[in-house]
């Protein structure tokens, strides 16, 4: 699985004029974005290993005594999107091959994990909507972007 990390200052996620997720960061409070790809060879451990490491990714500002906190330190909320484009391969040209991502029938359920295993570690987490064209608008602070692969 690989997923691209943001910490952001909002976030938002709107799909046919319709806001199906968003990032509650009131009083200059921060949340991360995280966009997920699954490719053919993931399974739930995978899922349940990405989303311990979003939840404890140190990036966070976590205050004048702590420099550096997670999502988990603070009870940030994460705005998980799947995103199969992570898996475009430009190697032969520039026309992007997608065939390193897992079809929607296997990665769905995986993201769907990934929410799900980050709610069982306590955070708050809103998604976009599998497999539909989405609008996403978010403020990076920062900027801090990251990408994880496990």
């Amino acid at each position: 699985m690989r997923a691209v990390i943001q910490r952001v200052s909002s976030a938002s996620v709107t799909v046919d004029g319709e806001t199906v997720g968003a990032l509650d960061l009131s009083g200059g409070a921060l949340g991360l974005v995280a966009l997920v790809g699954v490719t053919h060879d993931d399974d739930r451990a995978a899922a349940a290993k990405l989303a311990d490491k979003i939840w404890r990714l140190r990036i966070l500002d976590g205050g004048d005594d702590r420099r550096e906190a997670s999502a988990a330190d603070l009870n940030a909320p994460i705005l998980v999107i799947s995103q199969f484009t992570l898996y475009g391969n430009t190697d032969k040209g520039r026309r992007p091959s997608w065939s390193a991502a897992a079809p929607g029938p296997v990665a769905e359920p995986l993201v769907d994990e990934v929410v799900d295993a980050l709610r069982a570690l306590g955070a708050t987490v809103e998604t976009g909507r599998f497999g539909a064209h989405m609008h996403v608008d978010l403020v990076n602070d920062g900027p801090v972007t990251l990408i994880l692969d496990v």
